[in-house]
């Protein structure tokens, strides 16, 4: 692919990638997609056969792009594991605020959307929340390795705050469900 290519790809994934999250995936139209990405359907198809092969490309863009983009920034950040955790929670309640409640995470928002039967898209969505849960446990591992915790279990629930705390902030239009879930998350944990 040269690299004009490789930019005009990128630019219709990243315009869907913003358009799925705003819009939803079902909501969002191709010629949307083409119109706020400068390209013509040509160059659409060219790369991405369908939509679903488009909605593919963007699932994998968050799952490559987690590392660099959450997770790494909240490792350089915080050296206790526990604190990780809390630090990426924060990052979510700042996104809350700042877009007045309409931020919602990504991946949770499409798992709503498509259903458990849709192939490629379904595995890709899983992928995305497996490997929140391999970042998670490493954290989780590293803080109590030496106690007798239910890894797996602490991993599971955790990922439930960020999902379920965000949800409810949402629909509350209001920050307190969010902090009030992740303050008792934090007196559970003991710290």
């Amino acid at each position: 692919m040269t690299k004009a290519e490789n930019t005009t790809r990128q630019k219709i994934v990243e315009t869907a990638r913003a358009l799925f999250h705003e819009q939803g995936y079902h909501a969002t139209g191709m010629a949307t997609i083409l119109r706020l990405a400068g390209v013509n359907s040509g160059s659409l198809y060219h790369f991405f056969p369908s939509k679903e092969a488009l909605l593919e490309a963007v699932l994998e863009s968050y799952l490559g792009g987690l590392g660099p983009m959450l997770i790494d920034p909240v490792e350089a950040a915080f050296g206790d594991p526990v604190e990780r955790i809390f630090g990426l929670l924060d990052q979510y309640r700042q996104a809350l605020l700042m877009t007045d409640f309409s931020y919602g995470c990504p991946i949770g928002n499409l798992a709503l959307e498509m259903g458990a039967d849709d192939g490629d898209v379904a595995r890709l969505i899983a992928d995305n929340f497996a490997a929140w849960r391999d970042a998670i446990e490493g954290w989780l591992s590293a803080a109590f390795s030496a106690k007798d915790v239910d890894i797996s279990g602490l991993t599971a629930l955790t990922l439930a705050v960020m999902e379920g705390a965000l949800m409810q902030a949402r629909v509350a239009k209001k920050i307190e469900p969010f902090d009030e879930a992740v303050a008792q998350y934090r007196k559970m944990l003991g710290t």
